[in-house]
């Protein structure tokens, strides 16, 4: 296969978000300025601990999304399985990569209704780029993309950047926003708006709400960079250059969290881009978020089995479980207003 098919570079991303070295964002992620005031007397059994919550009309077992990670590399199928078997199994919301390429190139790479099989009791989340719309049968190709998985939203990933610094990016986002208007009043599910590692910022959350968009997803920086992703794989040393350049560019999670939540204080908030524990989970839940996302972090996991998976989140939600019950929080609603600390510096 060409390294110009669509296949092709979603392997190249997988190989490339697998080497933490080469991809993760080293921009400050807001998180060290957020502590809680600890509580030396919870007056409740850790066993008490409720992390139950609700999406999208669905009961889930914790505020946790496996975040959008692989959209077509021949590892997907694998990848995409053992994840929907671990989200099904913890009863936790699953979000797949950019359907794109399976839905361009026919080959499904595991992205279909076998998902929905396997996780038949969660929110499952269809994903395509929004500058597609723009295509002529952009409406179509989305409607597919829910079609395909029987998924209960569609997450339209927003890259400006990752697609300004790719040779052979979609450049022209003029109309995108009229196009995800139109698209919420013809889907039959909710919209989900996510950036990829820049951050979504309170005016463009605000405009995308207006727009029709039922959730955000803020995915700040702090995780994967995607313009380091790009420079990583470009052949030209000019295309690097300018890839790297951006390779800490964008707003930090929990900047972007704090100041969507106080403009969209009605919308349900993910947080995304480099939540690297339960801690940094908890933190996000308390600046407003009401689920909280884990992609790459969990993607070596995803490649070894289902149980590893399980693992990875078994260890998650127990920092979790442990920061409520040391905040005095016995569920999540309580959490939300857990006393925080005065920082200074």
């Amino acid at each position: 296969m060409k390294k110009n098919t669509l296949s092709q570079r979603k392997d190249d991303h997988l190989d490339i978000v697998l080497d933490p070295h080469r991809a993760t964002s080293h921009c400050h992620d807001g998180w060290a300025a957020v502590r809680f005031e600890h509580c030396a007397l919870p007056e409740l059994s850790l066993d008490q601990v409720d992390l139950g919550t609700s999406f999208l009309g669905m009961r889930l077992g914790a505020p946790l999304l496996i975040s959008s990670m692989t959209g077509g590399a021949a590892r997907a199928e694998r990848i995409n399985y053992h994840l929907a078997e671990a989200a099904q199994h913890l009863g936790i919301a699953m979000g797949v990569g950019s359907q794109r390429v399976s839905l361009r190139e026919g080959a499904d790479q595991g992205l279909t209704t076998a998902l929905r099989r396997l996780a038949p009791d969660v929110p499952l989340l269809a994903n395509l780029g929004a500058v597609q719309l723009l295509e002529a049968d952009g409406f179509e190709l989305a409607q597919r993309a829910v079609d395909g998985l029987q998924a209960d939203a569609l997450i339209l990933h927003l890259n400006p950047l990752q697609e300004a610094v790719q040779p052979e990016g979609d450049r022209d986002w003029r109309g995108v926003l009229a196009r995800i208007e139109q698209l919420c009043q013809r889907l039959p599910v909710p919209v989900i708006a996510k950036e990829v590692g820049a951050g979504i910022s309170a005016s463009v959350a605000m405009r995308l709400v207006d727009a029709g968009v039922q959730v955000i997803d803020v995915a700040g920086t702090g995780g994967t960079s995607w313009a380091a992703v790009e420079g990583e794989r470009a052949n030209e040393p000019a295309d690097r250059a300018v890839a790297m350049a951006f390779a800490d560019w964008g707003m930090p999670t929990a900047q972007c969290l704090l100041s969507v939540r106080r403009a969209l204080p009605g919308t349900a908030l993910i947080a995304s881009g480099g939540i690297a524990d339960g801690v940094q989970a908890a933190k996000a839940i308390r600046l407003g978020a009401h689920l909280v996302g884990q992609a790459a972090s969990v993607l070596p996991a995803a490649l070894h089995s289902t149980e590893a998976v399980l693992a990875h989140f078994d260890v998650l939600m127990r920092q979790l479980r442990i920061a409520c019950f040391c905040t005095g929080s016995r569920n999540l609603d309580a959490l939300r207003s857990a006393r925080l600390q005065a920082t200074h510096g």
